[in-house]
């Protein structure tokens, strides 16, 4: 098969589609690289550097593909805080710009990788597809939108259309970027350097931390699956874990003895997250099967930058 895959740069992108090439289809990547790497990608991944509201790349690049990804996004909850309107214009039309584009060359199916932040706080854990939406964050709400775009255009325009609510991921070449770095690479540096694990809000907030070679294998499950047109699906671990716990097991892990720090709460966050599988077990077939402590374990045996 023929892919492109938006966003190709970055965590996620990177490891889908160097997994992709490895089972021998090819992939092309577009990624504008404000936060991604293209030295993550394998040679075999075609490449470009470009903007998804660029309309005659993405025509160019979309020619006899038979499935697009859509994952570029800005991805920071603390910082849609401060830049909503990036995040719309990102987030929102950049997707909208992906579907027109498609339309114009008959692409017929999309996997669009949304986020468990669409659920917000809830009153019951797992979280489930059919719970209705609460985003906390302009970050929350512009991946509400696009799902919502995606779908209407894409049963208006017979174009398939599936979205994948992603949790935690966490894994090796996770972005650290010096502001609003995520929580696991973030507590793994630390921990190395025996520095203060700082902890927004008190610490009993839960989050699903899912490894990235279980992400990865319900992406690409979701290219080929049947009956899923228009469906909403959770990608997590199914495991429920405090930032306490996290925290514990990190030291654990690398022998660091230094306290938690507690901050304030940061702005748009929730409280619990745990994401229902039952949907995706049933429709892509989809069983995450690393735990916790192995998956920690291996993203510093496999990165570089923790020196092991």
């Amino acid at each position: 098969m023929i892919f492109l895959i938006t966003g190709a740069a970055g965590f996620l992108g990177s490891a889908l589609a160097n997994q992709l090439t490895r089972e021998g289809h090819q992939v092309r990547g577009l990624d504008d690289l404000s936060t991604g790497d293209s030295k993550a990608l394998s040679p075999d991944v075609h490449f470009t550097r470009g903007d998804v509201n660029d309309r005659p790349k993405l025509w160019t690049l979309l020619q006899e593909v038979d499935c697009v990804y859509h994952l570029a996004a800005r991805v920071s909850v603390p910082e849609s805080v401060l830049y909503p309107r990036e995040y719309n214009a990102v987030n929102v039309g950049g997707t909208v710009s992906l579907m027109e584009a498609m339309r114009d060359v008959g692409v017929r199916r999309v996997v669009f990788i949304s986020s468990g932040a669409i659920y917000g706080d809830q009153g019951e854990q797992p979280l489930r597809e059919s719970m209705p939406p609460n985003p906390r964050s302009p970050y929350a709400v512009s991946k509400l939108a696009a799902e919502y775009y995606i779908n209407t255009i894409g049963d208006l325009w017979n174009i398939e259309t599936v979205s994948l609510r992603v949790f935690n991921a966490y894994g090796p070449g996770q972005h650290l970027p010096a502001s609003h770095p995520p929580v696991v690479p973030y507590f793994l540096r630390q921990a190395l350097h025996h520095g203060s694990l700082v902890v927004h809000s008190d610490g009993t907030q839960t989050r699903d931390y899912v490894y990235i070679d279980d992400v990865v294998s319900g992406m690409i499950a979701a290219a080929t699956a049947p009956n899923i047109d228009g469906l909403v699906i959770n990608i997590g671990s199914g495991k429920e874990t405090s930032v306490r716990e996290l925290v514990k097991t990190i030291q654990d892990i690398t022998g660091n003895t230094a306290q938690a720090l507690y901050n304030p709460k940061t702005p748009g966050g929730v409280s619990r997250m745990c994401a229902d599988l039952s949907l995706a077990a049933s429709r892509l077939g989809y069983h995450p099967s690393m735990s916790l402590s192995h998956g920690l374990r291996l993203t510093l045996q496999r990165d570089p930058r923790f020196g092991s």
